[in-house]
């Protein structure tokens, strides 16, 4: 009798263990094709930190399996980004989630991607002209406008400042680039000198802040729509914060230094591990779970000084970010 009920039970502990096989094995896949602007870009790499925790956190919350496929290019190429599109598509993704470097060139693969029925979500820098479903990211006009009128304070309302502005054909930074100058119509007594340009990483953005300080040394205050040349130390020694006052986009654990030191009084942080996080949150919304998602979901601006750094610090740390300084960890 015990040998009999011992055989049952093996047979029954097989059953189960199949069934749960089976059941793993017909568990739903989702997989998310992430094509940020630049693969070496810390905001970027912050993001993909988010859209990966979320992968995580939903598929054991739905019993599915979230898989993020990171696809960015190494630098800045919208041609490279619409091939990538296509690419995403043919290996079988199943949503496209996208920060766009030039909106005009990838729209069409974006276009190509729905058609084929695969759904577009955009974050950080929006192709509001495709058939993307939703875009999640600050409002870049008011980014701009916020980012001049800070500076202005800090000014007393008068000077001459650069605009530092990254990729020219970003959409985002464009419309950032036209809040700035709107806003600073309101300051009859502050002139822009020029708008710099430059490739998205800290060195190419630092040399352009120093060569544009030697070529025009009245520059006493800088609008920086992106963090990029905060992301090197080089700046900490090079601007004297008692001539010029900075006020810059981003708010990552490289940046921290330049608000402790005063040369940057105030970051306008986008909290960017929420890029992926929130996106990957709308995008099984609306593929798995039917919701309704916005066209546009914005994200809010955070701003950090010295008395907001150590909190400041915690949250970055929280999200999984390195290299945050242990001194500003200790804050109040």
């Amino acid at each position: 009798m015990n040998k009999t009920i011992m055989n049952w039970t093996r047979v029954v502990l097989l059953f189960v263990v199949c069934v749960s096989l089976q059941a793993q094995a017909a568990k739903k896949t989702i997989r998310i094709a992430m094509i940020a602007k630049s693969s070496t870009n810390p905001v970027f790499l912050s993001s993909r930190t988010g859209a990966e925790t979320a992968a995580k956190e939903l598929s054991a919350k739905n019993g599915i399996n979230i898989v993020i496929n990171w696809m960015t290019p190494s630098t800045e190429d919208g041609q490279e980004q619409a091939r990538r599109i296509a690419q995403a598509v043919n290996e079988g993704s199943q949503v496209v989630l996208i920060s766009c470097s030039d909106a005009a060139k990838v729209t069409g693969a974006i276009n190509d991607a729905v058609g084929r029925g695969v759904p577009v979500m955009t974050f950080d820098s929006d192709a509001p002209a495709s058939k993307r479903f939703a875009y999640y990211g600050v409002d870049d006009l008011e980014t701009g406008q916020r980012v001049m009128s800070e500076l202005a304070k800090l000014m007393n309302g008068k000077g001459k400042i650069g605009i530092l502005a990254g990729n020219q054909n970003a959409p985002n930074l464009q419309k950032r680039v036209a809040g700035v100058r709107s806003e600073a119509m309101k300051y009859p007594n502050i002139k822009i000198v020029n708008t710099f340009y430059h490739t998205e990483t800290p060195q190419d953005a630092a040399a352009k802040v120093l060569e544009a300080m030697k070529a025009n040394p009245e520059i006493d205050g800088w609008a920086m729509i992106g963090g990029w040349a905060l992301f090197t130390k080089t700046l900490l020694t090079d601007l004297d914060p008692k001539k010029v006052k900075v006020v810059s986009v981003d708010g990552l654990p490289a940046q921290l230094a330049y608000v402790d030191k005063g040369i940057t009084p105030l970051l306008l942080a986008q909290p960017t591990y929420l890029w992926g996080y929130v996106s990957v949150g709308k995008i099984i919304d609306k593929v798995y779970l039917n919701k309704t998602v916005p066209a546009v979901n914005k994200m809010d601006l955070v701003p950090v000084t010295k008395a907001s750094l150590g909190k400041w610090a915690r949250q970055l740390q929280d999200w999984g970010f390195d290299g945050v300084p242990s001194e500003y960890l200790k804050l109040p």
